[in-house]
């Protein structure tokens, strides 16, 4: 083994003219979550809990599109979604529709380590939250005036954007606009936030989590919480992937890192690569990944990608472009 490795994201799809200040907060934040990461695994916590322990507080802070400071729906709310997976005996949790739990990584955990299921959305999943006693907040919690600015921005132009955070004097339009099912994205910052993890004894785990798109139909799913597509762990890696949420489905993305090492012995930079260029059918994704010999791989076919990682033997990176 290889020692341990971790990698973290804030979403694939960036404004190429995001000022420099919003960049160097989104690297700082980055910086401060993978310095977590790491003081955890020196530690010796296990993958799972340091995927769930970085992806918290990536939630917990209003500048990446997750817990506080989540996208809206077309109705003004917040509807999120996490999953999580173990990849010792391929374990995993997910939510979708979290209106009022303040983590809602912790309460997909809670799904794979305290119910018989594997993923619980809406009422149902609120129900459990309150049964397990989880912390919960009004949805007024995850609403950001930046936020309540881009859902207006977005109903003007009747299109789904990506990010909300980013000034309207910094956020045009790109010609060539991504397609969701047809419909045109103004293309501005990412969606999503994730982490994945090997530990100095070789297990791996990943974690991903999000508020999904501005603009969105209440009751969307994305790719986040469905493993396999946003998130996949098992003894050979582990996957957490951003960007065109149904391109990713579709193409079950997480799970193909995984496939492509078990049944064609490809290592982990190739796969990735393999993956985002023949499996996306023209999406725009990205994904970060670790091995169980402490490689880490990256890749997106986007404008950018907020992304970090750092190795046992010192290696440490923080990136946009």
């Amino acid at each position: 083994m290889g020692g341990w490795a971790i990698a973290i994201h804030g979403g694939a799809g960036v404004d190429p003219n995001l000022p420099s200040q919003r960049q160097e907060q989104a690297k700082q934040l980055l910086t401060r979550c993978l310095n977590l990461g790491i003081s955890a695994l020196r530690s010796s916590l296990p993958a799972i809990d340091v995927v769930e322990l970085v992806v918290r507080e990536l939630e917990s802070d209003p500048f990446f599109n997750s817990g506080r400071g989540s996208a809206l729906t077309e109705k003004g709310t917040v509807e999120m979604e996490a999953s999580i997976m173990d990849g010792a005996g391929r374990r995993c949790g997910a939510v979708s529709g979290i209106t009022t739990v303040k983590n809602p990584v912790s309460l997909a955990r809670l799904v794979m380590d305290k119910s018989p299921h594997s993923y619980l959305a809406f009422s149902g999943a609120e129900e459990f939250a309150h049964q397990q006693g989880v912390e919960t907040v009004n949805n007024e919690y995850f609403i950001t005036e930046d936020n309540v600015g881009m859902l207006k921005l977005a109903k003007e132009a009747k299109s789904i954007l990506y990010d909300y955070r980013v000034p309207e004097t910094c956020s045009a339009v790109v010609e060539n606009q991504w397609q969701m099912n047809g419909m045109p994205l103004a293309l501005y910052a990412p969606e999503t936030v994730g982490c994945v993890v090997v530990d100095s004894e070789g297990r791996c785990a990943a974690a991903t989590s999000t508020g999904g798109l501005m603009n969105k139909m209440t009751g969307r799913i994305g790719d986040s919480p469905l493993i396999g597509s946003g998130t996949y762990a098992c003894d050979v890696c582990a996957v957490s992937c951003t960007g065109e949420g149904e391109a990713i489905i579709r193409s079950t993305l997480a799970r193909d890192v995984a496939a492509v090492m078990e049944y064609k012995g490809l290592g982990l930079q190739e796969a990735v690569e393999y993956v985002v260029t023949e499996r996306l059918d023209q999406g725009k994704a990205g994904l970060i990944a670790v091995s169980r010999n402490g490689e880490v791989a990256c890749r997106f076919n986007c404008v950018g990608m907020f992304r970090g990682y750092a190795t046992e033997d010192g290696s440490m990176e923080v990136r946009i472009w």
